[in-house]
């Protein structure tokens, strides 16, 4: 038996923020907690959001003690804000980090059995669902307004760590092109990029079936012909990227990642690289390791990114084909798939236990270990 969750409603296309206030009083919310970080607060994009919740009258109040990187400390500091505010909703702004941090304090207010945030890893046996969040994205990439999972870095212990959870989905999500056209270039190639490796990756795993790949290949498509226009940020291009990357979260979140996700959230605990960028360094060379393992899908994949004359290809050939269309998309947005004069020689073996313990890799299509973890890793230095 297979499940598949998504939220209850949905808004995309240009404006869509146009409805927040709507929903909020539709569902008899009464004081809104604003989660979101400060980078957004100083560029005004978050304004966006609170001056429609002014414009109707719904109190709110703001929490921006968010890295880009979440922390457990981040999560706690949200849990006694919210509190404080007596707050009914969250309504969440930003890329993943106040998504995930927005996710955990839901969590934690209706289940304080796990204030203790570390408890959340793996998939927790909480009871209730999250309190009511509505999601807004300002990146393409993560999709964390339609997904179930939620990343944490634990400072203290230095690893992220990934929490699984079909009690924390965002019961709306606006997905609104508009909120990421002040993306820069290189943010927006990152998280493009981490969005075609969910795609990918939600494509390739192991609980991938016909109803995940239907997702996952249309996904393929789309970002594939987006993300350049994105990057030089057209509208068609914006559009484009914000539907692809919702479409991916639709599938990966239901069926889960791989090694990719396992290696990127090792490098961002270790060196504080964004995932986006830490995701899109690591996707052509994983794809090379996993493509024995992954029967025709590289052809689809390849076709999908609009390579010709797929189906003359040989088993090698398409294979091949697929991870150049990466390569190439990689290279054209600015994104280096390089490690060199970022991880450390001396770092690359623990790095390499903790990214076979993440909770993403037993996804992979493909047996892994340790050792061959380290050797992708030292493969890109």
């Amino acid at each position: 038996m297979n499940k598949f969750m998504l939220n209850e409603t949905s808004y995309h296309g240009a404006g869509a923020i146009s409805v927040i206030p709507d929903e909020i009083k539709a569902r008899g919310f009464n004081k809104v907690f604003v989660a979101t970080d400060p980078d957004l607060i100083r560029f005004g994009i978050s304004k966006k959001v609170t001056d429609l919740l002014e414009k109707a009258g719904i109190e709110y109040s703001i929490y921006s003690d968010i890295k880009a990187n979440p922390t457990v400390e981040n999560v706690q500091g949200g849990v006694k804000a919210f509190k404080e505010a007596k707050a009914d909703v969250i309504v969440a702004i930003g890329g993943g980090s106040a998504m995930d941090t927005a996710k955990a304090i839901g969590i934690i207010i209706t289940n304080p059995e796990f204030e203790d945030v570390r408890s959340l890893e793996g998939v927790a046996p909480t009871k209730n669902p999250s309190v009511p969040i509505i999601a807004v994205p300002t990146t393409a990439g993560t999709a964390a307004e339609v997904t179930i999972n939620y990343v944490i870095t634990d400072v203290q212990k230095k690893p992220k760590f990934v929490c699984v959870d079909a009690h924390d989905i965002p019961v709306v999500a606006v997905v609104d092109p508009e909120m990421m056209s002040t993306m820069p270039p290189a943010l927006t190639a990152a998280t493009g990029l981490d969005a075609l490796t969910h795609a990918i990756e939600g494509y390739i795993t192991k609980g991938a079936w016909e109803l995940s790949d239907m997702f996952h290949l249309k996904a393929i498509e789309i970002i594939s012909r987006s993300l350049r226009g994105a990057v030089a940020n057209t509208a068609e291009g914006r559009e484009g990227m914000a539907l692809g990357q919702y479409i991916a979260g639709m599938g990966f979140s239901n069926v889960g990642l791989g090694v990719d996700h396992s290696m990127a959230h090792t490098l961002s605990a270790y060196y504080d690289m964004p995932h986006g960028k830490a995701c899109a360094t690591l996707l052509p060379a994983v794809m090379e390791y996993n493509a024995p393992f992954t029967g025709e899908k590289y052809r689809e994949i390849a076709r999908a990114m609009g390579v010709k004359g797929v189906d003359e290809m040989t088993a090698d050939e398409y294979r091949k084909a697929a991870v150049d269309a990466v390569a190439t998309l990689a290279s054209d947005v600015g994104v280096e798939c390089s490690l060199k004069g970022i991880a450390k020689e001396e770092d690359i073996h623990q790095m390499s236990v903790d990214a076979y313990a993440d909770a993403c890799r037993p996804g992979n299509p493909r047996e892994t270990s340790v050792e061959d973890i380290e050797a992708i890793y030292k493969s890109l230095m």
